[in-house]
């Protein structure tokens, strides 16, 4: 089960002669259970989530508007300890991450020390001036991060991404899991596996916690753009879940700097917001302003300290690719250590040095928009044509600060039921953070996003890709629920 000499999870390295310890009884249940009843069991599940209208939508793709994420039967597992290193490395990244949108739209302690060049920071799209001296209640800003990684080896885990502004996916994490559970129950009498289902209450005791006042039961809602948005059903699942107002900009207004709702029972002051809406469109008054999605005068009630905003508005900046470049020193400058989860080596094609290697070497690198997400403007040199290279090398010379590059990556294999049966497909994983202002949390579990064609690195839902469920082993018997010993005190450290 080998995959170009890529690591697989189950198998290691060795092929499929023999399992890595951890996982005989995986391996064993692949097995023995028939090629025909795990695609029965695939398949009842994926028809559990057309019913349930699991969907997501494809911009421009008017033949499948609406479509589900493919769902793959196969879990993926991450040992114990494993688990407990990583959520080491993503507190201490998020950690810095919260530190250095403070400071940016604060001190700007790390442009004055030189870390990173002005530029990129006044220059970018997504710095927004507008928030620039607004400290969000409690000091916090990424309140959820969704921090991609690969893998590419037993333990060899990089961050290829990070999500700082409004990262999808955490439903079909719970949805994978309640598909696992009903279909796979042998899987949990074999594992000991870390629950998510207490993902809504978390993110709610998250929001509350953040809210500003003093107010002991702080009125929360979940601002979506609408039905059409691509990622509506989780909007109104989290809402659901959480027994909390689902709402449209038409649902809200700001009196006197203050934010309220009507509701059944009148008007109520709304004192958190978990906002699914782009900046650009979050408030016509502050941002676009031809914006028909926002809520005129939010920004004002936001700098007022009238109201919580989940995530901050101005959180993009952390997300650009270019500012990806320089994690290992922002993380260095902001808690005083190195780096526990490293970057994939990057290129900024910005400088001439790297541009120069970068157009000598673009048939074995991948080439990404800084601004870019989705899998779009997107070059994989070893799969692309040789015009779809040119034509990146057109671009590249034009606009070389629009672009990072790194080299390919033999990301890790996790064995997936395709036509021909058994087979490894890539994989990334997309853990969830929560900040709240008392401590930053991991949830157990993530979104494991599996690339479905054959030899394939993207993994994206836009481009093909579908999801697996991720199982976090606990410690042997007697030991804490993963869920409560993943959180930890929140202390921003200070460079």
């Amino acid at each position: 089960m080998e995959s170009q000499g890529a690591f697989d999870e189950i198998w290691g390295h060795g092929g499929p002669a023999e399992p890595r310890a951890a996982f005989a009884s995986l391996a064993q249940w692949l097995t023995d259970t028939p090629a025909a009843e795990l695609e029965r069991r695939q398949q009842s599940a994926e028809a559990a989530f057309r019913q349930l209208g699991i969907t997501f939508a494809v911009y421009g793709d008017s033949d499948a508007a609406e479509r589900i994420i493919p769902f793959d039967i196969v879990p993926r597992v991450f040992l114990h300890e494993e688990w407990t290193r990583l959520c080491d490395g993503l507190v201490q990244r998020v950690e810095a991450i919260n530190a250095f949108l403070e400071d940016i739209y604060g001190e700007r302690r790390i442009l004055a020390e030189g870390i990173i060049p002005p530029e990129l920071i006044y220059h970018n799209e997504q710095f927004r001036p507008e928030v620039a001296g607004i400290r969000p209640p409690h000091g916090i800003w990424a309140h959820i991060c969704g921090i991609d990684l690969v893998r590419t080896g037993p333990n060899d885990f990089h961050v290829l991404e990070d999500n700082a502004r409004t990262p999808s996916g955490v439903s079909y994490m719970l949805e994978n899991r309640e598909a696992m559970l009903r279909l796979c129950p042998e899987l949990f009498r074999a594992f000991r596996v870390a629950a998510v289902d207490s993902y809504p209450d978390m993110l709610l005791e998250t929001m509350r916690s953040v809210a500003p006042g003093s107010n002991a039961k702080p009125a929360c809602v979940v601002l979506t753009p609408g039905h059409f948005n691509s990622a509506y059903y989780e909007h109104s699942f989290l809402a659901d879940s959480m027994g909390i107002e689902l709402v449209e900009a038409a649902d809200l207004v700001v009196d006197d700097d203050k934010v309220w709702v009507q509701t059944i029972a009148g008007r109520v002051k709304v004192d958190v917001i978990y906002r699914r809406i782009d900046d650009d469109y979050l408030d016509p008054l502050a941002f676009r302003p031809n914006s028909l999605l926002g809520v005129p005068g939010l920004i004002a009630a936001y700098r007022a300290g009238n109201v919580a905003i989940l995530n901050a508005p101005g959180n993009g900046i952390a997300d650009d690719k270019a500012i990806y470049s320089y994690m290992p020193e922002i993380v260095r400058f902001y808690s005083g250590g190195e780096v526990k989860l490293p970057n994939v080596e990057t290129f900024r094609c910005r400088e001439p040095q790297a541009l120069k290697y970068v157009l000598e070497h673009l048939p074995e690198l991948v080439v990404k928009l800084v601004d870019g997400s989705g899998g779009y403007g997107m070059l994989v040199g070893p799969t692309a044509t040789k015009a779809q290279i040119e034509d990146f090398r057109a671009a590249l010379i034009a606009e070389p600060h629009r672009y990072i590059a790194q080299p390919t990556l033999a990301l890790s294999t996790v064995p997936t039921l395709v036509e021909a049966g058994l087979a490894p497909r890539h994989v990334d994983f997309r853990p969830f953070v929560l900040t709240g202002s008392d401590r930053v949390r991991v949830v157990p579990g993530g979104l494991t996003r599996v690339a479905l064609r054959e030899g394939s690195l993207v993994v994206n839902s836009s481009q093909g890709g579908g999801t697996k469920d991720s199982f976090v082993l606990l410690e042997e018997r007697g030991s804490q629920s993963q869920g409560q010993s993943q959180g930890q005190s929140r202390s921003q450290g200070q460079g």
